[in-house]
Order: structure tokens, then C-alpha cells, then sequence
């Protein structure tokens, strides 16, 4: 089979990982919630929240447009302090734009602290509302680093998603 001769597979597959250091002084958000429970947040370019970088990436491999150091470099100041819900849409609309739906996200976020029990209902319904999806294809995992690595000592926080997509488009 040539390469003109290739129907690419309507099912995709997208991972994503980010992790970032915990730092004083700055709010502390994870899949676009504010946990207001947490005396730090995370050290980054944009504001900084883990799990929406994930996503981002995990969309950008599963449609193969790259990954979000390519889309909003550390180096630009226009992504200085960004919101990293803006970045996600972005990245949405492109996915959206090329044809491919969204089927299911499974995320899982490593910290020590805050516990994320309480915060995972909130950050799943606004992962939903944001990818305009509705709740039960969204999962949010969490695990602790049980005292292990810099996950377990409270010195970053980081994430992993996993995300399964569809073309609508013949």
C-alpha cells in the first residue's frame, strides 16, 4: 500500500504529560479550577496548571500537531501569565476544525498536597464545560506521591492524560 492509497484510522489515541514545581505566591489551579485550599502554586511561564497542559498536549498528539512548547513557547512573552483555558481552546477549535470529536478524557493527577479528593467532581465538570463535553466521558483520577520522588515531597505536582478521539469527516 502506497502512502496516497492510506485512509488514516477514524479512532485516535492522545497522551499527555506535564509537570511543574511548587512555588509560593501564586494561586494554585488544576484543570481550570482555583483550589483555594493550597498555600503555593506551581512555578511556569503561563499560569501554570498541570492538568489543562496535559490535555492540551495529549489533543495536539492524537490529531499529530505537535505538542504546546510548539504552539505557545516558554520564550513569548505573549503567553507570560497566560490563562491556560485560552490555550486549550485554541487547540480545541484546531482539533475541531479538522474534523475529530472528542470520544473520552481520563485523566490522573500526582500531588501530595492538597488532597484532591474534595476538588476532583469541580475539576471534572469544568474540564467538561470546557472541551464541551458532557461529564461522564471526563474522568479525573488522583494519586498521592506517597512520600516519594518530587511528587511525594511536595515539590511539584504533575499530570497525565489520556485522551480518545474521532473523526467525523469521510
Amino acid at each position: 500500500m502506497t502512502n496516497d492509497q492510506f485512509k488514516p484510522p477514524r479512532l485516535r489515541v492522545g497522551e499527555g504529560h506535564d509537570m511543574h514545581r511548587t512555588i509560593a505566591g501564586r494561586p494554585l489551579i488544576i484543570g481550570g479550577v482555583h483550589l483555594t485550599d493550597a498555600d503555593f502554586g506551581l512555578d511556569g511561564h503561563s499560569d501554570a496548571d498541570v492538568l489543562l497542559h496535559a490535555v492540551i498536549d495529549a489533543l495536539l498528539g492524537a490529531t499529530g500537531q505537535g505538542d504546546i512548547g510548539e504552539w505557545f513557547p516558554n520564550t513569548s512573552e505573549e503567553w507570560k501569565n497566560a490563562d491556560s483555558a485560552k490555550l486549550l481552546d485554541a487547540v480545541l477549535q484546531s482539533v475541531l476544525k479538522g474534523g475529530w470529536r472528542i470520544i473520552n478524557l481520563d485523566c490522573t493527577i500526582h500531588a501530595e498536597r492538597p488532597r484532591m479528593a474534595s476538588w476532583k467532581p469541580r475539576i471534572r465538570i469544568r474540564l467538561a464545560e470546557l472541551l464541551n463535553l458532557p461529564p461522564d466521558v471526563v474522568n479525573v483520577k488522583a494519586k498521592s506521591g506517597e512520600n516519594i520522588g518530587p511528587v511525594g515531597r511536595g515539590e511539584s505536582i504533575s499530570a497525565d492524560v489520556v485522551v480518545l478521539i474521532m473523526n467525523e469527516t469521510d
